[in-house]
């Protein structure tokens, strides 16, 4: 081998195994958002941010329950926010928080400097008030973890399948089998409905809680133990979303 490779292969070996830099501490904060008080842990990057994340938890959960994906497109260089929702079984409600949350970002102030694209994460419920979200100004995908949809009261179609149809920001959806945890699957139609899906990706064998980070045993109890290959997936599909949205 010459010198030259010799060199390169030392260098090479040598940012293989440098460790992942330092993240600066994950800040609690509370903001008003469309008249609601929300609070919201900030996990910024090391340096200068490619873009923004906001990760939206399902039914009954927390900011926590995302802050593992968070942590990891954090690492990936985009700043990552996980906000507790509002209102419960407002989905239009949370919509409308994530879309003022969007604009503060945006803005610049207290995350930093103005952030020009944004994608939107929500798993279950919390899929459905990202969805309603996605159309704001510079959001530039949405992606939905094992979403859920529902038909609202005094209503006929399903909240969700009414805005994908409407969508023109590119979406991803990573789902799993029809279970009891996602309504059988009741946002399967959202893939033949969305004008610009990316992909739509069913992870064989997966349980709903495949797709928080971290999950718990309340969520396993109910519906399904985890599983590190099929988390693996889920958290993949979110960085692969980040490098063709935020690049």
């Amino acid at each position: 081998m010459s010198l030259r490779a010799l060199a390169l292969t030392a260098v090479l070996t040598v940012c293989a195994a440098a460790p992942a830099a330092a993240l600066p501490p994950v800040r609690t904060l509370d903001q008003e958002l469309d008249g609601h008080r929300v609070t919201l842990d900030v996990h910024a990057t090391a340096s200068a941010p490619r873009g923004a994340a906001i990760l939206s938890h399902g039914f009954t959960r927390s900011r926590r329950t995302l802050s593992g994906h968070a942590q990891a497109l954090a690492q990936a260089g985009v700043l990552a926010l996980t906000p507790d929702l509002p209102c419960t079984f407002d989905f239009r409600c949370n919509g409308r928080a994530l879309a003022a949350l969007v604009a503060r970002l945006r803005a610049g102030g207290a995350f930093g400097p103005p952030v020009e694209r944004v994608m939107l994460v929500g798993f279950s419920a919390g899929g459905l008030s990202s969805l309603l979200a996605a159309d704001t100004p510079d959001v530039v995908g949405f992606v939905g973890l094992d979403p859920f949809d529902r038909v609202m009261s005094g209503e006929s179609e399903r909240l969700g399948l009414a805005a994908a149809a409407h969508l023109r920001t590119e979406a991803l959806l990573l789902r799993a089998p029809p279970s009891r945890c996602n309504a059988e699957a009741v946002a399967a139609p959202w893939a033949t409905t969305l004008p610009v899906l990316w992909r739509d990706e069913l992870i064989a064998g997966a349980s709903h809680c495949d797709f928080e980070s971290p999950s718990d045993w309340m969520c396993r109890l109910a519906c399904g133990d985890t599983d590190p290959a099929r988390q693996q997936r889920v958290r993949q599909g979110l960085l692969d979303a980040a490098d063709r949205w935020l690049r």
